[in-house]
Protein backbone atom coordinates (compact mmCIF):
# COMPACT_ATOMS: atom_id res chain seq x y z
CA UNK A 1 0.00 0.00 0.00
CA UNK A 2 1.48 3.36 -0.68
CA UNK A 3 0.99 6.04 2.25
CA UNK A 4 2.25 9.40 2.36
CA UNK A 5 2.41 11.89 5.31
CA UNK A 6 2.17 14.65 2.87
CA UNK A 7 -1.60 15.77 3.49
CA UNK A 8 -2.69 18.73 1.33
CA UNK A 9 -5.08 20.49 2.73
CA UNK A 10 -6.00 18.29 6.04
CA UNK A 11 -6.37 20.84 8.71
CA UNK A 12 -9.49 22.40 6.51
CA UNK A 13 -10.84 18.78 6.49
CA UNK A 14 -14.23 18.03 8.79
CA UNK A 15 -12.86 15.66 11.75
CA UNK A 16 -14.59 12.78 9.26
CA UNK A 17 -12.62 13.39 6.31
CA UNK A 18 -9.59 13.54 8.90
CA UNK A 19 -10.13 10.00 9.49
CA UNK A 20 -11.07 8.45 6.66
CA UNK A 21 -7.62 9.88 5.61
CA UNK A 22 -5.62 9.02 8.31
CA UNK A 23 -6.93 5.20 7.95
CA UNK A 24 -5.95 5.16 3.88
CA UNK A 25 -2.31 6.24 4.36
CA UNK A 26 -1.97 3.92 7.59
CA UNK A 27 -3.67 0.82 6.89
CA UNK A 28 -6.31 1.24 9.98
CA UNK A 29 -9.66 -0.61 9.10
CA UNK A 30 -11.32 2.61 9.26
CA UNK A 31 -14.22 1.48 11.23
CA UNK A 32 -11.21 1.16 14.58
CA UNK A 33 -11.19 5.18 13.99
CA UNK A 34 -14.22 4.82 16.09
CA UNK A 35 -12.32 4.67 18.91
CA UNK A 36 -11.64 8.70 18.35
CA UNK A 37 -15.04 9.15 19.56
CA UNK A 38 -15.48 9.64 23.48
CA UNK A 39 -18.09 6.73 23.44
CA UNK A 40 -16.33 4.39 21.89
CA UNK A 41 -12.60 5.00 23.86
CA UNK A 42 -12.05 4.33 27.27
CA UNK A 43 -15.18 3.34 28.96
CA UNK A 44 -15.46 3.75 32.47
CA UNK A 45 -15.54 -0.14 33.44
CA UNK A 46 -12.33 -0.41 31.39
CA UNK A 47 -10.69 2.82 33.23
CA UNK A 48 -11.75 1.00 36.50
CA UNK A 49 -9.46 -2.26 35.70
CA UNK A 50 -6.48 0.10 34.78
CA UNK A 51 -6.39 2.12 38.35
CA UNK A 52 -7.64 2.37 41.70
CA UNK A 53 -10.90 4.40 43.08
CA UNK A 54 -12.42 5.03 39.50
CA UNK A 55 -15.10 7.92 39.14
CA UNK A 56 -14.90 8.79 35.59
CA UNK A 57 -12.26 9.40 32.65
CA UNK A 58 -10.52 12.70 30.79
CA UNK A 59 -10.77 12.92 27.41
CA UNK A 60 -7.65 15.30 25.67
CA UNK A 61 -7.96 16.07 21.98
CA UNK A 62 -5.91 13.41 19.94
CA UNK A 63 -4.93 14.94 16.14
CA UNK A 64 -2.31 13.90 13.88
CA UNK A 65 0.78 15.61 12.68
CA UNK A 66 1.32 15.19 9.45
CA UNK A 67 5.08 15.94 6.90
CA UNK A 68 6.45 13.41 8.81
CA UNK A 69 9.79 11.41 7.57
CA UNK A 70 11.71 9.43 9.52
CA UNK A 71 14.46 6.97 8.13
CA UNK A 72 12.53 7.37 4.93
CA UNK A 73 9.40 6.09 5.92
CA UNK A 74 6.81 8.09 5.99
CA UNK A 75 4.58 8.77 9.77
CA UNK A 76 1.38 10.36 10.61
CA UNK A 77 2.10 10.77 14.49
CA UNK A 78 -0.86 10.85 16.85
CA UNK A 79 -0.36 13.24 19.31
CA UNK A 80 -2.68 13.67 22.34
CA UNK A 81 -2.44 17.27 24.18
CA UNK A 82 -4.57 19.97 25.46
CA UNK A 83 -2.65 23.19 24.16
CA UNK A 84 -3.14 24.72 21.13
CA UNK A 85 -0.23 25.13 18.04
CA UNK A 86 1.44 22.07 18.97
CA UNK A 87 0.76 20.17 16.67
CA UNK A 88 0.53 22.72 13.62
CA UNK A 89 4.24 23.48 14.53
CA UNK A 90 5.29 19.99 14.37
CA UNK A 91 3.49 19.81 11.26
CA UNK A 92 5.67 22.52 9.52
CA UNK A 93 8.57 21.84 10.89
CA UNK A 94 8.39 18.10 9.48
CA UNK A 95 7.31 19.93 6.25
CA UNK A 96 10.36 21.71 6.48
CA UNK A 97 12.63 18.91 6.85
CA UNK A 98 10.83 16.79 4.36
CA UNK A 99 12.48 18.58 1.35
CA UNK A 100 16.07 17.71 2.90
CA UNK A 101 15.26 13.76 3.90
CA UNK A 102 13.13 14.24 7.07
CA UNK A 103 14.65 13.09 10.28
CA UNK A 104 17.55 10.37 10.71
CA UNK A 105 17.78 8.90 14.07
CA UNK A 106 19.92 6.11 15.30
CA UNK A 107 20.18 4.28 18.82
CA UNK A 108 21.82 2.99 21.98
CA UNK A 109 19.03 -0.33 22.11
CA UNK A 110 16.48 -0.91 24.57
CA UNK A 111 18.67 -0.95 27.84
CA UNK A 112 17.39 -0.11 31.45
CA UNK A 113 19.03 -0.33 34.73
CA UNK A 114 17.57 -1.33 38.46
CA UNK A 115 19.36 -0.32 41.73
CA UNK A 116 19.65 -2.29 44.18
CA UNK A 117 21.00 -0.23 48.14
CA UNK A 118 22.61 -2.07 50.07
CA UNK A 119 23.35 -0.31 53.92
CA UNK A 120 25.54 -1.33 57.18
CA UNK A 121 28.64 -2.44 54.43
CA UNK A 122 31.30 -2.82 56.61
CA UNK A 123 34.09 -3.26 53.86
CA UNK A 124 32.10 -1.34 50.63
CA UNK A 125 35.51 -1.71 48.42
CA UNK A 126 36.09 -4.90 49.11
CA UNK A 127 32.12 -5.84 49.01
CA UNK A 128 32.11 -3.94 45.82
CA UNK A 129 34.67 -6.68 44.59
CA UNK A 130 33.16 -9.76 46.13
CA UNK A 131 29.71 -8.16 44.07
CA UNK A 132 31.86 -8.56 40.58
CA UNK A 133 32.82 -12.04 41.21
CA UNK A 134 29.76 -12.96 41.64
CA UNK A 135 28.20 -11.64 38.92
CA UNK A 136 27.69 -14.41 36.67
CA UNK A 137 25.93 -15.66 39.17
CA UNK A 138 23.55 -12.91 39.40
CA UNK A 139 23.03 -12.26 35.82
CA UNK A 140 22.08 -16.25 35.80
CA UNK A 141 19.71 -15.75 38.90
CA UNK A 142 17.89 -12.22 37.16
CA UNK A 143 17.78 -13.83 33.42
CA UNK A 144 15.75 -17.06 35.15
CA UNK A 145 13.17 -14.79 36.23
CA UNK A 146 12.43 -13.73 33.07
CA UNK A 147 12.69 -16.90 30.41
CA UNK A 148 10.67 -15.02 27.47
CA UNK A 149 12.39 -11.71 27.95
CA UNK A 150 15.76 -13.80 27.31
CA UNK A 151 14.18 -15.86 24.31
CA UNK A 152 13.46 -12.54 22.53
CA UNK A 153 16.90 -11.75 22.75
CA UNK A 154 16.41 -9.70 25.53
CA UNK A 155 17.89 -9.98 29.57
CA UNK A 156 20.72 -8.61 32.14
CA UNK A 157 23.69 -7.30 29.85
CA UNK A 158 26.07 -6.14 32.62
CA UNK A 159 26.79 -5.40 36.78
CA UNK A 160 27.98 -2.88 38.22
CA UNK A 161 28.85 -1.29 41.29
CA UNK A 162 28.92 1.69 42.99
CA UNK A 163 30.40 3.07 46.24
CA UNK A 164 28.46 5.93 46.82
CA UNK A 165 28.70 8.53 49.46
CA UNK A 166 25.80 10.01 51.30
CA UNK A 167 24.73 12.23 54.18
CA UNK A 168 23.13 8.50 55.87
CA UNK A 169 26.50 7.09 55.18
CA UNK A 170 28.07 4.92 52.52
CA UNK A 171 26.12 2.89 50.23
CA UNK A 172 26.82 0.27 47.98
CA UNK A 173 24.73 0.32 45.10
CA UNK A 174 24.53 -2.34 42.37
CA UNK A 175 23.09 -1.74 38.82
CA UNK A 176 21.60 -4.13 36.59
CA UNK A 177 21.94 -3.57 33.26
CA UNK A 178 19.22 -4.92 31.26
CA UNK A 179 17.85 -5.41 27.43
CA UNK A 180 13.86 -4.87 28.10
CA UNK A 181 13.31 -5.27 24.16
CA UNK A 182 9.79 -4.27 23.35
CA UNK A 183 8.87 -3.15 27.09
CA UNK A 184 9.37 0.08 29.04
CA UNK A 185 10.53 -2.17 31.01
CA UNK A 186 10.13 -1.27 35.01
CA UNK A 187 8.14 -4.37 35.66
CA UNK A 188 10.72 -6.79 34.44
CA UNK A 189 13.76 -4.77 35.81
CA UNK A 190 11.73 -4.43 38.97
CA UNK A 191 11.19 -8.20 39.73
CA UNK A 192 15.06 -9.03 38.83
CA UNK A 193 16.03 -6.20 41.56
CA UNK A 194 13.95 -7.54 43.87
CA UNK A 195 14.53 -11.00 43.24
CA UNK A 196 18.48 -10.98 43.89
CA UNK A 197 18.73 -7.82 46.25
CA UNK A 198 19.07 -10.89 49.29
CA UNK A 199 21.71 -12.62 47.65
CA UNK A 200 23.94 -9.25 46.95
CA UNK A 201 23.40 -8.34 50.57
CA UNK A 202 24.28 -11.64 51.74
CA UNK A 203 27.81 -11.16 49.10
CA UNK A 204 28.04 -7.83 50.73
CA UNK A 205 27.53 -8.13 54.18
CA UNK A 206 25.06 -5.57 54.42
CA UNK A 207 21.02 -5.24 54.11
CA UNK A 208 19.08 -4.17 51.21
CA UNK A 209 16.55 -1.31 51.44
CA UNK A 210 15.77 0.20 47.86
CA UNK A 211 15.11 -2.83 44.77
CA UNK A 212 13.75 -0.91 41.55
CA UNK A 213 14.22 0.57 38.52
CA UNK A 214 16.39 4.35 37.55
CA UNK A 215 14.33 6.61 34.97
CA UNK A 216 17.44 8.22 34.15
CA UNK A 217 17.52 6.16 30.89
CA UNK A 218 21.19 7.03 30.23
CA UNK A 219 21.68 3.98 28.41
CA UNK A 220 18.82 3.81 26.24
CA UNK A 221 19.69 6.91 24.18
CA UNK A 222 17.72 8.07 20.91
CA UNK A 223 19.54 10.73 18.68
CA UNK A 224 17.49 12.59 15.92
CA UNK A 225 18.64 15.12 13.60
CA UNK A 226 17.34 17.06 10.97
CA UNK A 227 18.11 19.80 7.82
CA UNK A 228 15.17 22.99 7.89
CA UNK A 229 14.95 25.02 4.42
CA UNK A 230 16.32 28.44 5.23
CA UNK A 231 13.81 29.11 2.55
CA UNK A 232 10.90 27.67 3.86
CA UNK A 233 12.06 28.70 7.56
CA UNK A 234 11.84 32.60 6.63
CA UNK A 235 15.39 33.23 5.34
CA UNK A 236 19.07 33.59 6.55
CA UNK A 237 17.89 36.32 9.21
CA UNK A 238 15.58 33.79 10.69
CA UNK A 239 18.34 30.99 10.62
CA UNK A 240 21.01 32.89 12.65
CA UNK A 241 18.30 34.29 14.84
CA UNK A 242 17.64 30.45 15.98
CA UNK A 243 21.03 29.45 16.09
CA UNK A 244 21.40 32.52 18.57
CA UNK A 245 18.17 31.11 20.58
CA UNK A 246 19.86 28.08 20.50
CA UNK A 247 22.82 29.00 22.41
CA UNK A 248 20.96 31.08 24.88
CA UNK A 249 19.30 28.14 25.74
CA UNK A 250 22.16 25.75 25.78
CA UNK A 251 24.09 28.65 27.91
CA UNK A 252 21.35 29.89 30.67
CA UNK A 253 19.52 27.30 32.58
CA UNK A 254 16.72 29.87 32.54
CA UNK A 255 16.15 29.49 29.04
CA UNK A 256 16.79 25.68 28.79
CA UNK A 257 13.97 24.93 30.95
CA UNK A 258 11.66 26.60 28.73
CA UNK A 259 13.70 25.57 25.94
CA UNK A 260 13.24 21.95 26.82
CA UNK A 261 9.60 22.24 27.80
CA UNK A 262 9.19 23.16 23.92
CA UNK A 263 10.59 19.67 23.37
CA UNK A 264 8.22 17.84 25.84
CA UNK A 265 5.05 19.60 24.36
CA UNK A 266 5.83 17.24 21.01
CA UNK A 267 7.35 14.20 22.84
CA UNK A 268 4.90 13.84 25.80
CA UNK A 269 1.81 14.35 23.14
CA UNK A 270 3.15 11.37 21.51
CA UNK A 271 4.08 9.52 24.72
CA UNK A 272 0.40 9.79 25.74
CA UNK A 273 -1.02 9.20 22.63
CA UNK A 274 0.23 5.91 22.46
CA UNK A 275 0.03 4.99 26.39
CA UNK A 276 3.29 5.27 27.73
CA UNK A 277 4.22 6.76 30.74
CA UNK A 278 4.99 10.37 30.67
CA UNK A 279 6.50 11.15 33.82
CA UNK A 280 9.20 8.88 33.20
CA UNK A 281 10.58 9.71 30.09
CA UNK A 282 10.06 13.67 31.07
CA UNK A 283 12.10 12.18 34.36
CA UNK A 284 14.59 11.12 32.08
CA UNK A 285 14.47 13.62 29.24
CA UNK A 286 14.71 16.06 32.13
CA UNK A 287 17.61 14.11 34.20
CA UNK A 288 19.19 14.15 30.49
CA UNK A 289 19.40 17.16 30.56
CA UNK A 290 22.05 18.03 33.56
CA UNK A 291 25.47 17.74 32.15
CA UNK A 292 28.62 16.25 33.98
CA UNK A 293 29.50 19.89 35.25
CA UNK A 294 25.72 19.49 37.08
CA UNK A 295 24.25 22.55 34.76
CA UNK A 296 21.17 21.76 33.14
CA UNK A 297 21.16 22.51 29.46
CA UNK A 298 19.24 22.41 26.31
CA UNK A 299 19.28 18.97 24.94
CA UNK A 300 18.90 20.01 21.31
CA UNK A 301 20.85 22.08 19.19
CA UNK A 302 20.89 24.00 15.84
CA UNK A 303 23.74 25.11 13.74
CA UNK A 304 24.01 26.66 10.21
CA UNK A 305 24.89 24.30 7.86
CA UNK A 306 27.25 25.07 5.05
CA UNK A 307 25.06 26.30 2.33
CA UNK A 308 22.95 28.66 4.74
CA UNK A 309 20.57 26.06 5.88
CA UNK A 310 19.41 25.12 9.93
CA UNK A 311 20.85 21.73 10.92
CA UNK A 312 19.07 20.57 13.87
CA UNK A 313 20.09 17.83 16.63
CA UNK A 314 18.32 16.20 19.89
CA UNK A 315 19.73 13.62 21.82
CA UNK A 316 17.20 12.11 25.33
CA UNK A 317 16.42 8.73 26.86
CA UNK A 318 13.45 7.46 25.61
CA UNK A 319 11.90 4.80 27.54
CA UNK A 320 8.90 3.71 25.83
CA UNK A 321 7.26 0.23 25.07
CA UNK A 322 4.69 -1.64 23.08
CA UNK A 323 4.05 -4.46 25.48
CA UNK A 324 2.20 -4.50 28.60
CA UNK A 325 0.43 -1.11 30.57
CA UNK A 326 -1.82 1.32 28.68
CA UNK A 327 -0.13 0.60 25.19
CA UNK A 328 -2.51 -3.14 25.09
CA UNK A 329 -5.16 -2.09 27.61
CA UNK A 330 -6.25 1.34 26.56
CA UNK A 331 -8.27 1.29 23.42
CA UNK A 332 -6.83 4.07 21.75
CA UNK A 333 -3.30 3.63 22.73
CA UNK A 334 -3.93 0.23 20.71
CA UNK A 335 -5.22 2.29 17.82
CA UNK A 336 -2.76 4.98 17.58
CA UNK A 337 -0.21 2.10 17.53
CA UNK A 338 -1.45 1.03 14.34
CA UNK A 339 -1.53 4.10 12.92
CA UNK A 340 2.33 4.33 13.30
CA UNK A 341 3.19 1.81 11.92
CA UNK A 342 5.70 0.68 13.91
CA UNK A 343 6.52 -2.79 14.81
CA UNK A 344 9.42 -2.31 17.99
CA UNK A 345 10.06 -0.18 21.31
CA UNK A 346 12.84 1.41 19.21
CA UNK A 347 11.16 2.36 16.40
CA UNK A 348 8.23 4.38 18.43
CA UNK A 349 11.62 5.85 20.83
CA UNK A 350 12.99 7.35 17.02
CA UNK A 351 9.68 8.87 15.74
CA UNK A 352 9.26 10.36 19.12
CA UNK A 353 12.20 12.03 19.63
CA UNK A 354 12.01 13.20 16.33
CA UNK A 355 8.67 14.96 16.75
CA UNK A 356 10.82 16.39 19.87
CA UNK A 357 12.58 18.14 17.39
CA UNK A 358 10.00 19.23 15.24
CA UNK A 359 8.40 20.92 17.95
CA UNK A 360 11.54 22.47 19.48
CA UNK A 361 12.37 23.96 15.84
CA UNK A 362 8.92 24.91 15.22
CA UNK A 363 8.71 27.07 18.66
CA UNK A 364 12.26 27.99 18.51
CA UNK A 365 11.25 29.46 14.35
CA UNK A 366 8.24 31.53 16.37
CA UNK A 367 10.21 33.01 18.73
CA UNK A 368 13.12 34.13 16.39
CA UNK A 369 10.48 34.97 13.69
CA UNK A 370 7.54 36.32 14.79
CA UNK A 371 7.20 35.67 18.76
CA UNK A 372 5.49 33.44 20.35
CA UNK A 373 2.17 34.85 20.87
CA UNK A 374 1.28 35.42 17.13
CA UNK A 375 0.78 31.78 15.85
CA UNK A 376 0.02 30.25 19.57
CA UNK A 377 -2.67 32.68 20.29
CA UNK A 378 -4.30 32.55 16.68
CA UNK A 379 -4.85 29.24 17.89
CA UNK A 380 -5.85 30.24 20.99
CA UNK A 381 -8.38 32.44 19.99
CA UNK A 382 -10.23 29.61 18.93
CA UNK A 383 -10.95 27.87 22.29
CA UNK A 384 -11.63 31.40 23.65
CA UNK A 385 -13.91 31.89 21.15
CA UNK A 386 -15.62 28.32 21.64
CA UNK A 387 -15.55 29.10 25.61
CA UNK A 388 -17.59 32.23 24.96
CA UNK A 389 -20.11 30.36 23.14
CA UNK A 390 -19.48 31.07 19.42
CA UNK A 391 -21.33 28.01 17.06
CA UNK A 392 -19.45 26.25 14.27
CA UNK A 393 -20.99 29.13 11.78
CA UNK A 394 -19.79 32.02 14.39
CA UNK A 395 -16.11 30.54 14.61
CA UNK A 396 -13.76 31.76 12.17
CA UNK A 397 -15.51 35.38 12.51
CA UNK A 398 -14.83 35.87 16.10
CA UNK A 399 -11.38 33.82 16.01
CA UNK A 400 -10.87 36.59 12.86
CA UNK A 401 -11.98 39.80 15.02
CA UNK A 402 -9.87 38.66 18.15
CA UNK A 403 -7.08 38.47 16.40
CA UNK A 404 -7.32 41.80 13.75
CA UNK A 405 -8.14 43.31 17.48
CA UNK A 406 -4.72 41.60 19.42
CA UNK A 407 -7.46 41.46 22.14
CA UNK A 408 -7.94 37.48 22.58
CA UNK A 409 -10.07 37.59 26.14
CA UNK A 410 -13.14 35.49 26.55
CA UNK A 411 -15.43 39.33 27.28
CA UNK A 412 -14.13 40.33 24.03
CA UNK A 413 -15.41 37.39 22.33
CA UNK A 414 -18.66 37.45 24.17
CA UNK A 415 -18.49 41.43 23.13
CA UNK A 416 -18.20 39.92 19.59
CA UNK A 417 -20.78 37.48 19.40
CA UNK A 418 -23.25 40.09 21.08
CA UNK A 419 -22.18 42.35 17.76
CA UNK A 420 -23.00 39.34 15.43
CA UNK A 421 -25.86 38.18 16.96
CA UNK A 422 -27.81 41.98 17.05
CA UNK A 423 -26.80 41.89 13.54
CA UNK A 424 -24.84 45.07 13.52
Amino acid sequence: MSTTSRLSGFKDSTIAQRRETVAANSGVDPAEMGVFDPAGGLGVESANHMVENVIGTLAVPVGVATNFTVNGIDRLVPMATEEPSVIAAASNAARMARVHGGFHTSHTGPVMQAQVQLLDVADPEAARLRILEAAPEIIAAADSLDPMLVEFGGGVRDLTVRILPTRAGTHVVVHLVVDVRDAMGANAVNTMAESVAPRLAEIAGGRPLLRILTNKADLRVVRARAVFDKDLLGGAEVVDNIVAASAFAEADPYRAATHNKGIMNGITAVVLATGNDTRAVEAGCHSHAVGSDGRYTALSHFEKTPDGNLSGVLETPMAVGLVGGATKVHPVARTTIKILGVETATELAEIITAVGLAQNLGACRALAAEGIQRGHMSLHARTIAATAGATSSELDLVVRRLVDDSNIRAEHAQEILAELRSGR
